[in-house]
């Protein structure tokens, strides 16, 4: 695949997850599940922009560099220690709120992203895939995450606590 090709299709994924969450933030009818869908539609558009200014760059020179690409979310690790912590204790889920049913859908399309982000880091030529491994782990890190709070909302029927778990840093 060619790098103009590649930085279009990550700009139409990135378009579509940061759609959905905007959407979710929304239709949420829990405040803490419009604060989190409203982070990650943030952390989307920081992709989208990101992706923007690279393929503006294409345009401009014929040649991109890989910019350090920051997350406004903790570290994959992190978020596999406490999506652990959460599940441990889960138990009956208590109530089926709509946000099921978002997080359900943000799950398929964090995947099928970071599904994307693995074929292009192996296809594209070596001196491009900088560019898209960061993107890869972040991508991770979402599905971990958007996995955590659907095993939380099922199993405890809440939200991550948010005084101990910040998605800001």
């Amino acid at each position: 695949m060619l790098l103009q090709e590649a930085l279009s299709a990550a700009i139409t994924y990135e378009h579509r997850v940061r759609d959905h969450y905007a959407d979710c933030a929304q239709k949420a009818t829990d405040a803490k599940g419009q604060r989190i869908f409203a982070i990650m539609a943030r952390e989307e558009q920081g992709h989208v922009e990101y992706l923007e200014s690279r393929m503006a760059e294409w345009k401009a020179t014929g040649e991109v560099k890989a910019a350090e690409l920051t997350s406004i979310l903790p570290s994959p690790g992190w978020l596999e220690q406490e999506a652990r912590k959460l599940t441990q204790g889960a138990g009956k889920a208590s109530q089926v709120l709509p946000e099921m049913e978002f997080l359900k859908e943000a799950l398929e399309l964090e995947r099928r992203t970071s599904a994307f982000y693995r074929q292009l880091v192996g296809a594209l030529d070596p001196k491009y895939r900088p560019l898209f491994e960061r993107f890869l782990e972040i991508e991770e890190g979402h599905v971990t995450l958007v996995q955590a709070e659907i095993d939380a909302l099922a199993g405890h029927g809440h939200w991550f606590d948010f005084m101990e778990f910040s998605l800001e840093k």
